[in-house]
C-alpha cells in the first residue's frame, strides 16, 4: 500500500481519486487528517461470482426483512463508523453526504420491524461502485446486504464492486484479489460505461435474488 499527503478534498476531488484508484482514509475517527490509499493488492466482488450459501439462502427465504436504498444514508455511515477502530472521521462522513446528495453515493439498507439488521454503503461513477463499509448488527445482516447489492449492481449495468481490501467474510461470498495493474484496467473499462443505479428498481423479493444467482451451493 503507498499512501499521498492530504490536501483540502472536496466531493470533485474525491471522485476523482476513485477514478484514479485511489481511495481516501483517516487513521482514527478523531484524527482530522486524511490520506490517499493505492494497495498494491486490491479487492473486488465478482459480479459474476456472489456466493449465496445454503444457510444464507435458507435465512433469506424467510423473507422477514425490508431492502431500500438510500432510506437513511446518513445512519449507515455511521453505523459503520461505530465500532471500536474506525477510519470514518467527521470529514469523510461530510464528504460522503455530500456525494449522496450529488447522486454519487448510495446506501442499501435491510430492516425488519425491530429495525437495522445490515447495510452496505459506497461511491459510483461510470459502471463502477466502490464499496465503503457495511455494518451487520444482526446476524447474516452484510451478507443479505450484499447479495441485494450485487443483485442490483448486475440488473443496473455495473462491471466493477471495487471491496478494496479482502477479508475472509468478503473471500466466503466470492471476493478475489488482483494485482493493481488489473485493478486500474478493470477500473478504466468501468468508466467508459454508465450504471443506472437509481434508474433501476430494487429487487426487494429474496427468492427472486436467489434464483438470478448461478452461485448458490
Amino acid at each position: 500500500m503507498s499512501s499521498h499527503p492530504d490536501m483540502t478534498i472536496t466531493p470533485e476531488l474525491l471522485l476523482h481519486g476513485y477514478s484514479v484508484g485511489i481511495f481516501p482514509m483517516a487513521e482514527r475517527q478523531d484524527d482530522p487528517e486524511l490520506f490517499w490509499v493505492d494497495p498494491r493488492r486490491r479487492g473486488i466482488l465478482p459480479l459474476d461470482g456472489f456466493h449465496i450459501s445454503r444457510s444464507l439462502a435458507r435465512r433469506m427465504r424467510r423473507a422477514d426483512y425490508q431492502a431500500t436504498i438510500d432510506a437513511d444514508f446518513p445512519g449507515v455511515v455511521l453505523a459503520c463508523a461505530d465500532r471500536h477502530e474506525t477510519w470514518i472521521n467527521a470529514t469523510i462522513f461530510d464528504l460522503y453526504r455530500q456525494l449522496n446528495a450529488m447522486g454519487r453515493a448510495h446506501s442499501l439498507e435491510i430492516r425488519d420491524d425491530d429495525g437495522l439488521i445490515g447495510a452496505v454503503f459506497g461511491v459510483m461513477i461510470g459502471a463502477a461502485f466502490f464499496g465503503e463499509s457495511m455494518v451487520s448488527p444482526r446476524r447474516d445482516g452484510s451478507k443479505i446486504a450484499l447479495a441485494h447489492l450485487v443483485d442490483h449492481l448486475n440488473r443496473a449495468g455495473f462491471q466493477l464492486f471495487d471491496t478494496q481490501f479482502i477479508t475472509p467474510h468478503l473471500t466466503r461470498l466470492g471476493a478475489i484479489e488482483i494485482s493493481r495493474a488489473d485493478y486500474r484496467r478493470r477500473l478504466e473499462q468501468a468508466l467508459q460505461k454508465e450504471g443506472r443505479f437509481l434508474e433501476t428498481p430494487l429487487e426487494t423479493d429474496p427468492y427472486s435474488v436467489i434464483q438470478r444467482n448461478t452461485h448458490t451451493s
